[in-house]
């Protein structure tokens, strides 16, 4: 009577076979936890993106739109400024728009508005900023009063504003309708730079910042001399806004 043979692994087999299998696990696992470092990583770069989108938006709209008054000594009228200040990497800017939205159905509102645009400090994040904007939809005797403030945008690392002068063709740091160099003038473009901080894929607990670059035509402002025109666009380093008029 013949016995049948009987086949199987050996102890070492076994053990080599686990290795190999544990040696897949990590590979697949290492591979897996980089792809979705980088969905992480993509989605946050994103909804950064996203943020300065929208910002962007909201500020363009009410810039373009921005106006002065040309008569202030009437009876029953109000004032309106344009006014900008510099304070190195944050800037604020009073101003009033005709680009007001209103949020209640039969408000005694317009579309005028009155509007501020500054930075605080981000009580939550150490080192970052809170761009904030304030609107009234009534425009009074006090442009930087009343209204309601709410965030715009967070995680903000600098905001910084310029103008354009059309008369001269050169950028400014500030701008005051109620000085004599720009006196119930407004600026013929303002330009906006807005960074964010977005996180460092190389480091969790710290963040990169992104700058974001928008420039501005004011539609009501007067419009570019041709002597300011000619003037930038020959020193080669002028206005940069060929388009101007």
């Amino acid at each position: 009577m013949v016995r049948a043979s009987r086949s199987g692994f050996t102890l070492i087999e076994v053990i080599i076979s686990l290795g190999i299998m544990v040696m897949i696990a990590g590979l697949a696992w290492t591979t897996l936890a980089g792809s979705i470092k980088l969905r992480d990583v993509l989605a946050e770069d994103d909804a950064v993106a996203r943020s300065a989108r929208v910002t962007l938006n909201k500020l363009s709209q009410e810039l373009e739109l921005s106006y002065i008054t040309d008569n202030t000594t009437s009876v029953g009228t109000y004032r309106t400024v344009f006014t900008g200040e510099d304070d190195g990497d944050e800037s604020i800017l009073w101003f009033a728009t005709t680009g007001h939205r209103r949020t209640y159905m039969n408000s005694r509102e317009c579309d005028q508005a009155e509007v501020t645009i500054w930075t605080e400090e981000d009580p939550e994040v150490n080192g970052q900023m809170v761009l904030l904007h304030r609107e009234s939809g009534f425009i009074d005797q006090e442009p930087d009063e009343g209204g309601a403030i709410l965030p715009l945008a967070r995680g903000v690392t600098k905001f910084q504003l310029r103008y354009y002068d059309g008369t001269t063709g050169e950028w400014q740091e500030t701008w005051d309708t109620q000085s004599t160099e720009t006196l119930n003038r407004l600026p013929r473009a303002v330009q906006i730079v807005l960074g964010l901080a977005a996180p460092d894929p190389d480091d969790d607990d710290d963040f990169i910042e992104q700058i974001f670059v928008r420039t501005v035509v004011v539609e009501r402002a007067d419009r570019t001399t041709q002597s300011a025109f000619s003037k930038s666009s020959g020193s080669g380093s002028g206005s940069g806004l060929p388009g101007i008029r």
